[in-house]
């Protein structure tokens, strides 16, 4: 593959990019050249095909970036990968700079896409961190028995968290898997809702058991509910227990209230993991009442063998609008919240 600049009118240059294998290329540009589209949208370039070569058109700042983006998709092909739009997206976002200016960039994010890198396999699918702040906590959740994943909605916290738990149940390094979330109502009653506690419950806990079923065939998490392997149940089920070579997964943190945090951190028994997930800006416990979250952030900063990675819009992996719905709600955010509610 190589590329090279050609002449044009005015300063809109052309970059030419060669990519000797057809079939990658097709595969490259997507059903009907819709990763190609994506790139120019995103980029404002223009992409043309001439048999096995691609030409940009356009500013040159921005026909390096899709140049850069393109190179590192094709060579994730090479090793077999495949490439979908989130890959594209994560290609033009986190390949051209840093996902945090604040955080300092180590090295280039196109790291991701080279051989090597972590990849978490579950039955269903290998699951790949975008961000190096994705990377990061990944590592994190298989070095340390507790991790704190803190940012916004989108940024991969839960998901990454389970499929963690998937890999190393898979693998027989843990036991069990417990998913929980404290049941706090997001504005709704869930005593209005029709059945038993467990039917008014399981709505509430969908997300997680969409997680689970992304990476474990369904009739495998059916099974291994049946047998207890695999739970999912609020956090007051929690209480009271001693948890024992299980991987421990508390979604929605930030709707813990300081004793809760505490009973559920004092959970832990041998063999244990734990992963705490939560978005500090989406507190919904009553006015007055502490997020434990918050709490235990500061209370625990200090302890080395405690993990704790931020993130922040940068770093989401949901579709691009949702890093830009976040960046304006923060800001638009109004005056800082009662003291019952930090």
């Amino acid at each position: 593959m190589s590329s090279e600049p050609a002449a044009a009118p005015g300063d809109r240059a052309e970059t030419l990019l060669d990519f000797p294998d057809n079939r990658l290329l097709i595969e490259l540009c997507g059903g009907f050249d819709a990763h190609l589209v994506q790139v120019e949208q995103a980029l404002g370039v223009h992409i043309m095909r001439r048999g096995n070569v691609l030409a940009l058109h356009g500013e040159p700042a921005a026909r390096a970036r899709a140049a850069e983006a393109l190179r590192a998709l094709y060579a994730r092909l090479e090793q077999g990968r495949p490439v979908a739009p989130g890959d594209v997206d994560a290609a033009l976002r986190f390949g051209a700079e840093p996902a945090d200016p604040a955080r300092p960039k180590s090295e280039s994010q196109l790291e991701m896409f080279a051989g090597g890198r972590l990849e978490i396999r579950t039955r269903k699918k290998t699951v790949e961190p975008r961000s190096t702040a994705q990377r990061d906590y990944a590592r994190a959740l298989f070095e340390k028995e507790l991790v704190f994943g803190l940012g916004p909605a989108g940024t991969g916290k839960t998901y990454l968290a389970v499929a963690v738990a998937v890999a190393m149940f898979l693998e027989g390094r843990v036991d069990r898997i417990i998913l929980s979330r404290p049941a706090v109502e997001a504005g709704e009653r869930l005593g209005f809702l029709p059945g038993d506690m467990k039917e008014k419950i399981d709505p509430y806990m969908q997300p997680l058991y969409d997680a689970l079923n992304d990476l474990i065939p369904a009739k495998q998490v059916q099974r291994h509910m049946e047998e207890r392997k695999i739970e999912i149940a609020p956090l007051a089920f929690m209480r009271g227990r001693t948890l024992a070579n299980a991987f421990v997964v508390l979604d929605e943190a930030q709707n813990t209230t300081e004793m809760q945090m505490k009973m559920f951190l004092t959970r832990m028994g041998e063999g244990a993991r734990m992963a705490v997930t939560g978005d500090l800006s989406q507190i919904d416990l009553p006015r007055g009442v502490n997020s434990g979250l918050r709490q235990a952030t500061r209370v625990l900063s200090g302890i080395e063998a405690i993990g704790f990675a931020r993130f922040t819009s940068a770093d989401v992996v949901r579709h691009p609008l949702v890093a830009k719905i976040i960046d304006a709600y923060d800001a638009d955010r109004g005056p800082p919240a009662p003291a019952g509610r930090t």
